[in-house]
């Protein structure tokens, strides 16, 4: 995790020193998010919203960190009379992306992401620190605006739940929640 924040560090150090190859924007959206690993996890809504740096490293191909605030978590059915509920996860996130222009308005983007874990509900023993992998494409209708899709995989259990072995069923299980999200964004870069 050291090495992730470093890293975003130095490639956020090298655009700023580089400005004239770098652009900067703003960029909001919303999130399809749920909780992988939990059978009964129903999507929920949620939002980002934040700012970006695209910088232009090679040709093509650019870097593009960004901070966003991100509302995710996922919907659960209550069983045997209880309440349906909501958990609620809002992070701090920060993607670092290679994005690649295929042509002038198509783009497609790879890379980590780390999330700070800002707020929860209806949710115990949660995990503070978030690792995830993000995959996208986004295109451009001008210089200035651009709408994106992006996929986040997580990496990273997000709250301690001991894995189990089942005595009657006879199976272990390993008790891995993540978080998934996609994000339909729009973006404005100055």
């Amino acid at each position: 995790m050291k090495k992730i924040i470093l890293c975003a560090i130095a490639i956020m150090a090298f655009g700023f020193t580089n400005a004239q190859k770098a652009r900067f924007g703003v960029k909001g959206g919303f999130n399809i998010a749920t909780i992988g690993g939990a059978n009964d996890a129903n999507s929920l809504i949620g939002f980002q919203l934040g700012g970006f740096a695209e910088i232009n490293v090679w040709k093509k191909l650019y870097i593009q960190p960004e901070l966003l605030f991100s509302a995710q978590g996922a919907k659960f059915d209550g069983y045997y009379g209880e309440r349906d509920y909501t958990v609620n996860l809002n992070y701090i996130n920060v993607p670092v992306l290679a994005k690649y222009y295929i042509t002038k308005q198509f783009s497609v983007e790879a890379g980590p992401q780390l999330g700070l874990l800002v707020s929860s509900e209806n949710i115990e023993d949660e995990k503070s620190v978030d690792v995830g992998f993000n995959l996208g494409a986004g295109y451009n209708f001008t210089d200035n605006f651009s709408v994106g899709i992006r996929y986040t995989i997580g990496l990273t259990s997000i709250y301690d739940y001991n894995d189990y072995y089942d005595d009657y069923d006879g199976y272990y299980y390993d008790n891995r929640y993540t978080n998934n999200v996609l994000a339909l964004t729009a973006a404005y870069k100055f």
